[in-house]
């Protein structure tokens, strides 16, 4: 069951509300996705810690639902 990238920006911008979100599908297949994020909540947070929220957004979809994910997260410059 692929997941919709409309499906994926709703649940990181549940979570992170004022993040900069682009979401891209990359294979076509609903199944992998690239996602840029950028949130002042991730100020003072190294890249996993990022990643971690992001991942923690998507609410145990990731390995199911949702098969592959490549994130760039950052804080706003």
């Amino acid at each position: 069951m692929a997941m919709e990238a409309a499906e994926i920006e709703r649940l990181i911008r549940e979570a992170l509300p004022d993040a900069r979100v682009e979401i891209r599908d990359l294979a076509g297949d609903g199944d992998h996705y690239a996602a840029t994020v950028v949130a002042e909540a991730f100020r003072g947070k190294n890249r996993v810690q990022q990643h971690q929220m992001v991942y923690a957004a998507l609410k145990g979809r990731m390995g199911g639902e949702l098969h592959a994910l490549a994130l760039t997260t950052s804080a706003p410059q």
